[in-house]
């Protein structure tokens, strides 16, 4: 089959670009295993010269080229596994990035899986490419060499030797089968437990405030059982199959051993011919019994391959399209359908609106109509199912985050703050301008907050952003969608955990946005905050109830009975009409 329809993976094909590298090892490793022959050939000179001759000189010639000859393997030895080291290194260099992004890709549509699980899985091929497991496959070509030697020294030797050879090919292949299943089965049961752990300990405060722990251990311990279980079984099973093996080369070696012995009483081989086909059915041997060795490994490591290609092959990487201009801020939305990625079920259906550059939109709602996805629409963090949404004409969830992110602030309902220092976080974690961390954390109200910490802007976060309180993490979230002049601001429920203090202070910004020509979109239900917005949307069931200037909207609203006279909707109120 051509190449063409049947093109290697993507990780086939790094691995394909180091085939030079992997032809040179496997040059490495046919000159170390003709080496190999030299303790056969060795005691071959012993027995049957030196001994013979009783030629003390002719012994320490043949000693010291040995050891000449031992120093030498030794050598490459060592050149073969530091280059497959680097030839490990290499590939992870090529693939971390690659790998790091597209399980980045994967959670972001299928929230609370394990995203390290990717990365482990790329440590864990590094490893068995850079490991001893993968010599015994190097070395295993090299068994008929050995067998055809044992062979011309005597058939029956030879034979011996191949028949052992036949057998410990067959303990791998049993290995195989009976390893494979419950490998398998513990390694998805080990996925399923560590996410489970990762997704629930994160709650630790509320787990231990209300006495969860026993039910949320028992529940990781029931799948963790079943972990050890396979595990258990895995190992058991290559470890009696790995002990028959061994069993089976030690006891060919001696009937070897013996077989020489006896050939050699009755004068077809000499001594030195015994010993030398002893050793050399130790080398013909090995290989097989250290692949047997290795198949555990071999088999995740195989595992870990086929979750990375299918992650690649799920997630591919975005071609490269040209760079835009920055946004000026002029949003279309057209006949938009959602739904969380990977699921069918439309959340938000047929939504149709267009801003200004510099227009301030509020989307009100009850509970679940939609407002959140409309958010995630807006910044391009989730798909269309239909229609369309374009930010100066350019579909924003094609649009290279790289390149748009930095035109865009966004702040999801749920903050989140990473491990860092306050700037960082502020700054998005990339270069650190500080003059505009300052001016953002100004214009969201928290410079003053910032430098009554002991290390001011250079203050650690820990995980979640701790030990910020809930709203001082709004704020800090407030100033990192503020910096570096966005074109469009998204707010999803900015005000969910401010105090008075806190809520004005958004009023500043919002009405500073406005002045600097912001398109800002934001979701709320406080009338103190809706007030300063041009334009609002009114989401029910994913549909859209209304849209138009505030005033319009507020009055519809207020002669439905949604609104108290002279007001804004209240969350209460809107509920009410749910």
């Amino acid at each position: 089959m051509d190449k063409q329809s049947n093109p290697r993976s993507e990780l086939a094909d790094a691995l394909f670009r180091l085939r030079r590298t992997f032809y040179s090892l496997a040059g490495f490793s046919g000159v170390i295993n003709l080496l190999m022959l030299t303790p056969a050939v060795y005691m071959l000179q012993v027995y049957d010269r030196a001994l013979v001759s009783s030629n003390v000189t002719t012994l320490m010639m043949l000693t010291v080229l040995v050891l000449g000859l031992f120093m030498l393997m030794a050598l490459l030895e060592v050149v073969r596994s530091t280059v497959l080291i680097r030839v490990g290194n290499r590939l992870d260099m090529t693939l971390n990035r690659r790998i790091f992004t597209a399980a980045f890709e994967r959670n972001l549509g299928r929230a609370g899986g394990n995203p390290a699980q990717a990365l482990q899985d790329l440590a864990q091929v590094r490893q068995f490419l850079t490991g001893n497991g993968l010599f015994a496959f190097f070395d295993a070509p090299w068994t008929p060499i050995y067998l055809l030697v044992a062979y011309l020294i005597h058939p029956l030797l030879g034979l011996m030797t191949l028949i052992g050879s036949l057998i410990l090919i067959a303990l791998a292949y049993l290995t195989e089968i009976a390893t494979k299943k419950p490998l398998a089965e513990a390694n998805q049961a080990s996925q399923s437990s560590g996410t489970y752990a990762n997704n629930n300990l994160r709650n630790a405060e509320v787990i231990e405030a209300m006495g969860m722990l026993p039910a949320i251990s028992k529940r990781w311990f029931t799948s963790h059982l079943r972990i050890l279980e396979m595990q258990t079984l895995a190992s058991d099973r290559a470890a009696y199959i790995s002990g028959i093996g061994r069993f089976v080369r030690i006891t060919l070696q001696s009937l070897i051993l013996g077989a020489g012995a006896l050939l050699a009483i009755e004068g077809k081989i000499t001594p030195g011919m015994m010993i030398a086909c002893s050793i050399l059915t130790g080398r013909a041997l090995g290989p097989v019994e250290q692949a047997i060795g290795a198949w555990k490994q071999l088999l995740v490591s195989r595992g870990a391959w086929g979750r990375l290609t299918q992650l690649l092959n799920d997630f591919p990487a975005r071609p490269p399209a040209m760079p835009l201009q920055r946004p000026v801020g002029m949003l279309a939305v057209e006949n938009a359908y959602a739904g969380a990625p990977g699921t069918n079920q439309s959340i938000i259906r047929g939504v149709n609106f267009n801003l200004s550059p510099g227009e301030t939109l509020g989307i009100i709602g009850p509970s679940a109509a939609g407002k959140s996805t409309l958010a995630r629409l807006l910044v391009g963090v989730w798909p269309t199912q239909g229609g369309k949404v374009r930010l100066d004409g350019a579909d924003v969830f094609v649009w290279n985050k790289e390149e748009l992110g930095p035109w865009l602030g966004y702040l999801p309902q749920d903050v989140e703050l990473f491990e860092g220092s306050i700037a960082e976080n502020i700054a998005r974690f990339g270069e650190i301008d500080s003059d505009a961390a300052i001016l953002a954390a100004k214009r969201a109200g928290v410079h003053e907050m910032v430098l009554h910490f002991a290390q001011g802007y250079d203050t650690r976060l820990g995980v979640d952003g701790s030990p910020l309180s809930g709203g001082q993490k709004q704020r800090i979230g407030l100033a990192r969608a503020l910096y570096g002049e966005p074109a469009m601001i998204v707010l999803d429920e900015p005000n969910a955990n401010l105090d008075d203090a806190g809520e004005k202070a958004l009023v500043e910004v919002l009405e500073d946005l406005k002045r600097r020509g912001t398109t800002t979109i934001l979701i709320s239900h406080r009338p103190s905050v809706l007030g300063t917005v041009d334009k609002v949307l009114m989401l029910r069931d994913g549909n859209m109830q209304m849209f138009g200037p505030r005033e319009e909207v507020f009055a519809a609203l207020r002669q439905a009975s949604v609104l108290p006279t002279g007001g804004a909707p209240t969350l209460a109120a809107v509920r009410g009409r749910d």
